[in-house]
């Protein structure tokens, strides 16, 4: 049974589809929302129409009222203003996912129970901005929501609780960004429904283990052939839905939306016989077929491309680019 009443006055912060998704489960679990935090709405598509966000389009379909205030720097004037905006509404608790705005410990002072934040990793590890992407990006087998009692660090509050999800071998930051924004709904509204107890059990993180989610950028997104396929194939997966992988082929820049890896059986001996063929140079095409498009790797091992994506057109399936010899064997990606 819930230790405390369901909150009379909450708030709730975030921006993005992962953080609506939670909004939706605390307002289906009957948690009276008086006010809707979101970051201002942003120019959007080739006409670059002002678009809100996922949540405040779901709060104004709930009758929420939604404030959008451009930062809460006390140094301004505007940001004073949002600290004194917020404070009269005299919050019980404000949550916050995926805010996108910096709140310093002024504002994380004003509500009853303080804020609590719905993180997209296992603290201490994934800290910052793009946890579910450099999850994937390393290799780990396992991530979660950790539901945190914010303070004025970067994702350095102590844990009130964890959820854990594992990573599977085919899951892209998209497949597991939706897995993961499920289980911080529930992950949130359990954590309300015992926040007494939850609050004098939490523990402190520990700042040795900490790993930061630096902020991708277009850059890293080029693919380096020397790489590992099972490297390869992970940054492939994490850099997407954005910005996805590319690579080059001749003036052409190509966007690498999914592969596969290539079973070792079926992969080139690491150390050619003596008097064999060598291999070929990272990079190359060796296979260019109805299943796709084999690229050599580095450490002697091959990677299916199965969608990419040419300059200016849809994402296509990479056997097609090979059924019409846009793209052939002995080819060279850079």
């Amino acid at each position: 049974m819930p230790d405390v009443p369901i909150f009379v006055k909450l708030i709730f912060a975030g921006t993005p589809d992962f953080a609506a998704t939670a909004l939706a489960a605390l307002i289906a679990a009957g948690h009276d929302i008086i006010a809707v935090y979101t970051q201002p709405d942003r120019p959007a598509g080739r006409g670059q129409k002002l678009q809100a966000s996922a949540v405040k389009a779901l709060a104004l379909t709930h009758g929420i009222p939604v404030y959008q205030p451009l930062h809460f720097k006390a140094s301004t004037p505007e940001g004073l203003a949002a600290q004194l905006e917020l404070a009269q509404l005299a919050p019980d608790l404000m949550v916050v996912a995926a805010y996108g705005l910096i709140l310093p410990q002024a504002v994380l002072d004003i509500p009853t129970h303080g804020c609590l934040n719905i993180h997209a990793s296992i603290l201490p590890r994934w800290r910052g901005a793009a946890p579910i992407h450099r999850a994937i990006l390393a290799g780990d087998t396992e991530t979660g929501i950790t539901i945190m009692q914010m303070n004025a660090g970067l994702d350095t509050g102590d844990i009130l609780r964890i959820e854990r999800c594992p990573i599977l071998a085919t899951d892209t930051s998209a497949t597991l960004h939706d897995r993961l924004a499920i289980l911080g709904g529930q992950a949130i509204v359990d954590t309300l429904q015992h926040l007494p107890t939850e609050q004098r059990e939490a523990q402190p993180q520990q700042g040795s283990a900490a790993v930061y989610a630096a902020k991708l950028t277009k850059a890293e997104a080029q693919l380096d052939w020397n790489q590992s396929a099972d490297l390869l194939d992970r940054h492939i997966r994490g850099l997407q839905p954005w910005p996805i992988a590319f690579t080059q082929l001749d003036e052409h820049t190509l966007r690498i939306w999914a592969a596969e890896l290539i079973e070792p059986e079926d992969s080139p001996e690491l150390t050619p016989e003596l008097n064999a063929e060598p291999l070929p140079v990272p990079g190359t095409v060796v296979e260019a077929n109805k299943t796709g498009i084999v690229v050599q790797c580095g450490h002697g091992q091959q990677l299916r491309l199965t969608q990419l994506q040419w300059p200016g057109a849809k994402v296509q399936d990479a056997a097609v680019s090979a059924q019409s010899q846009k793209i052939r064997v002995g080819m060279l990606f850079t």
